[in-house]
């Protein structure tokens, strides 16, 4: 056998440590097969411990004889002499399981009731001083009597935090150690793969700690991969800086508690799957006890959607088997995927289902419907495109963000099994469930009397509506379904009658969702002002859908990439609305492009067109087009663009529903798009009594998963259907025109002194990116004096800095639900005696004096109480500052790459 190289390595306290290569030696020994304990492991015992002492043996493996007649084999040689070691030193294989042995039969009696053991680190742990002081006393007593020792310059005593095989362990959960965090921050970019390696090696170990770790990794694992050419671009650079970012961010994760229910939110996408387990802390919300996060491999990425959602449930409950098996309170499994709510039910499986099956019966758990809206954490663990090597299929998703202004809503389907379970308890219904209970003895004069009323499914029907009983908060949870989510869009007054009562049936329902719509504050601070204007002029009547298209476009967005316009297209028969991103400076080529993507090649050839006199509409290029497709172009009037009075009636729609849904830099307004496009199409026009939805394809859409059955018609009489339909849309616009009439106007409205009310913003400057997406009333102001019936004084806040006294027309009354009431400014948070405001982002920035100043958004104030403050009170807010500063960098070299003729539209 070969003879053995020695070396000295250094110590962190500057000694050294002699270590032989035992290479040889190793691969002829029989392996020792003793289990070394997982890290996460040891933490789940330190649940509920307040007190920790670490304890470090000295001398470490040297405390473990080597066996009589084996000692020769541990022979090195030197440039003195050849040596043997009596003890066990580094480097040998058996070492850590032999040492692991040594030490769990050592103190075996405190092991996992007091004491954790990872080789030589000892962590001592209790819930009180008084229990610590007689752990330890154990403790030293068992490795006193076997004659071993501590190296006193490595123990702590009696401490609330303390580092432990590299992670801080507190009395509320586990955090990363400062310094592997700086070793992070200060980590030089990569310039080869041995680099890549190294870095990764490093950072896996502290993968637990990081969402998404496996996603942000991905592409540094490609390039580490045999027979990868070296290629550091923009993107494995982005990579790398994520992952450095995201752990010198990562969170403190908690102990888990045994004696808490735990909760596993799971998400899957076409490329991975990702979930979090937590448990409800002291403060009432859910804090993450880890995250879990993997890419789909072999045949999984061929799975379907159904499958891949189970199978994230699936490799959670493998991952965190040790938290989750045989827990006292059932596991709550919140999932985007509404079918597997039933799948414990399911009676009918496949082999693979089987299995998975088996596998989960060991587990105490239940499945809960959660939208994405509700749950966008683990969407975003499998949510991203970097999972895949080759670019995403298309597929018809509700991305995460446009959830993010949008109050949780409980959905639609849970309200109606509240709807079955409270029918008893509204006494106006006593009278008509008795009857439906022995409607055969009933008098006639009785069943002439109910005969509207059916029982369904548990559910009690009015004219095949669904009846609503007058318990708790039931009515204005609908309500609030049909107004205040994305799918609805804050429509008015009418169009959530109608939109409610499609479905839904309670007396008084017309008063109040009238009341609803009226005390909304959201719908209060975007409507815009109505002024008196020149009516609409009527234009020809189509009869049929696509015959004649209105089309113009909203400009002067925020630009989202090249994007800064929106093109709105409407039938003017069905009034159905298509809404495309574009750019402003749209060219000719392109505009026929999107025509004959979105129109043409759905609908065929209009026999007319109508638009606004813009100079992308009326360029020579489109006249040419439509005179060569036999189209005829019919232009509105200069200055006078209400008679497209389609699409100029629809484009404040748009803005509306944008105001109200898009953030504090307004940019993410591309994404909420096509929730404005499926609300405007599924409220019913004024002028068709329809829905365009429904005047164009003959069936209402669903807005959420619901119990109702839908009408959708056969295909045998679709056709008779349609051309009913057809007939009632030409007969309501006939009278639809026949009743334009202009607006006028009336006496002013009175305010009392202390009363509180709006504040038409067109006249104040907010500073934001497109005035278009802000809001169109500020306040509340309360009113503090009366000049004239015209003129009121108003308190306002420091940093409006303009006159108090406002014409009454640009003030308006404030309506409110005493049981919704609105959001107060939340109290500042008091650090060090001084009062810290949270910061929900950056609208403007400027420089004075050789000093930037950012224009901040307050978290829960509103935009007219923006302040100008300057970067070193913002310190803490750098995560905003950094996306502001992205923003801005990449929004200045879009302006150079144009200036330079790069810009492609």
């Amino acid at each position: 056998m070969p003879m053995k190289v020695m070396t000295f390595v250094p110590k962190k306290d500057g000694s050294c440590r002699l270590v032989v290569d035992y290479c040889c030696l190793n691969n002829w020994t029989k392996k020792n097969m003793y289990p070394l304990p997982r890290p996460n492991d040891l933490m789940v015992q330190l649940c509920g411990a307040k007190v920790f002492t670490k304890l470090d043996l000295q001398w470490g493996y040297n405390n473990v004889w080597v066996k009589e007649g084996d000692k020769w084999k541990t022979a090195f040689h030197t440039k003195y002499s050849l040596y043997k070691s009596l003890v066990m030193t580094f480097g040998l294989t058996n070492a850590p399981a032999a040492f692991q042995h040594f030490m769990n039969k050592l103190l075996k009696d405190l092991l996992d009731v007091c004491v954790i053991i990872y080789l030589d680190d000892i962590l001592i742990y209790s819930k009180d001083d008084v229990t610590h002081t007689q752990h330890i006393h154990k403790v030293l007593q068992q490795l006193m009597e076997n004659q071993l020792f501590c190296k006193a310059s490595k123990c702590m005593f009696h401490v609330t935090s303390v580092e432990y095989l590299g992670i801080i362990v507190l009395d509320k959960g586990f955090s990363l150690d400062k310094l592997k965090i700086q070793a992070v921050q200060e980590w030089p970019t990569p310039t080869k793969v041995k680099e890549v390696q190294l870095f990764l090696g490093f950072a896996n170990f502290l993968h637990w700690f990081v969402a998404n770790f496996s996603h942000m990794a991905r592409l540094l694992h490609n390039l580490v991969k045999k027979d990868t050419q070296w290629k550091w671009d923009t993107k494995e650079q982005e990579a790398f800086q994520g992952l450095k970012d995201a752990i010198t961010n990562a969170p403190v994760l908690c102990h888990a508690n045994p004696a808490k229910p735990y909760f596993l939110e799971t998400d899957a996408s076409s490329a991975a799957l990702g979930s979090i387990l937590s448990q409800q802390q002291e403060d009432g919300h859910l804090h993450p006890l880890g995250f879990l996060s993997e890419s789909f491999k072999g045949a999984k990425q061929n799975y379907d959607t159904h499958n891949q959602e189970l199978l994230a449930i699936i490799r959670s409950f493998e991952y965190w088997r040790i938290f989750l098996e045989g827990t006292e309170h059932p596991i709550t499994v919140f999932t985007d995927h509404c079918n597997l709510e039933y799948w414990k039910e399911s009676c009918t499986f496949n082999c693979c289902h089987a299995r998975w099956h088996l596998l989960l019966a060991s587990y105490n758990f239940q499945i809960v419907y959660c939208p994405g809206k509700q749950s966008s954490k683990p969407d975003a663990l499998s949510c991203r495109s970097n999972h895949a090597n080759i670019p995403p299929a298309n597929q018809t998703m509700l991305p995460d963000p446009i959830f993010a202004n949008v109050a949780v809503i409980t959905p639609e389907k849970e309200l109606q099994r509240q709807i079955e379970a409270a029918l008893d308890q509204d006494k106006s219904l006593e009278e008509i469930l008795q009857f439906l209970q022995n409607e055969s003895k009933a008098p006639p004069s009785i069943r002439q009397a109910f005969k509207d009323y059916k029982m369904e499914a548990g559910l009690l029907f009015y004219q095949g509506k669904i009846v609503v009983p007058d318990v708790g908060a039931l009515q204005m949870d609908l309500l609030r379904i049909f107004h205040n989510s994305p799918l609805a869009s804050h429509l008015g007054r009418q169009r959530t009658l109608e939109l409610v009562s499609q479905s839904y049936y309670w007396p008084g329902i017309r008063a109040d969702t009238y009341w609803h719509m009226d005390s909304c504050e959201t719908c209060q601070r975007i409507r815009k002002p109505k002024y008196t204007s020149i009516p609409p002029q009527p234009l020809e009547l189509p009869t049929q859908p696509w015959q004649h298209v209105s089309y113009d476009m909203i400009v002067d967005l925020p630009k989202d990439r090249i994007n800064n316009s929106i093109l709105v297209i409407i039938d003017s028969f069905t009034k159905y609305g298509i809404f495309v991103k574009c750019s402003k400076k749209l060219k000719a080529p392109k505009l026929v492009d999107l025509f004959l993507e979105h129109v043409w090649k759905r609908h065929g050839m209009p026999e007319k067109t109508i638009s606004n006199r813009g100079q992308v509409f009326n360029n020579k290029f489109l006249q040419a087009l439509y005179k060569r497709l036999g189209i005829d172009p019919h232009f509105s009037l200069a200055y006078h663009p209400q008679s497209d009075g389609q699409t100029e009636q629809v484009n404040p729609s748009i803005e509306h529903f944008l105001r109200a849904y898009s953030g504090v830099n307004q940019r993410d307004w591309t994404k909420w798009l096509p929730m404005a496009e499926f609300a405007y199409n599924n409220a019913v026009h004024s002028s068709t009594g329809k829905t365009p939805f429904k005047a164009l394809y003959g069936w209402e859409p669903t807005l959420t998963p619901s119990n109702v059955p839908t009408n959708v018609p056969e295909a045998d009489n679709l056709a008779q259907t349609m051309e009913a339909q057809w007939k009632e849309v030409e007969s309501a616009l006939q009278l639809s025109k026949q009743q334009m009439v202009a607006g006028s106007e009336g006496n002013p409205t009175e305010f009392e002194v202390g009363e509180e009310v709006w504040l038409d913003a067109k006249n104040i400057k907010l500073k934001t990116l497109s005035p278009k997406l802000t809001e169109q009333h500020l306040g509340l102001f309360k009113v503090t004096e009366k000049i004239s019936d015209w003129a009121y004084c108003l308190e306002l806040p420091p940093t409006m800095r303009v006159h108090n006294v406002f014409y009454v027309g640009l003030l308006s009354k404030v309506k409110q639900d005493n049981n919704w009431a609105f959001k107060n400014c939340p109290p500042p948070v008091t650090v060090d005696g001084e009062e810290e405001y949270k910061v929900k982002g950056i609208t403007d920035t400027v420089e004075q004096n050789s000093e930037w100043f950012f224009r901040v958004r307050w978290k829960g104030y509103r935009s007219e109480e923006n302040m100008w403050e300057p970067w070193e009170n913002l310190k803490n807010a750098g995560k905003i500052l950094k996306k502001y500063k992205e923003e801005m960098k990449k929004k200045a070299l879009g302006a150079a790459k144009a200036l330079r003729g790069g810009a492609v539209l």
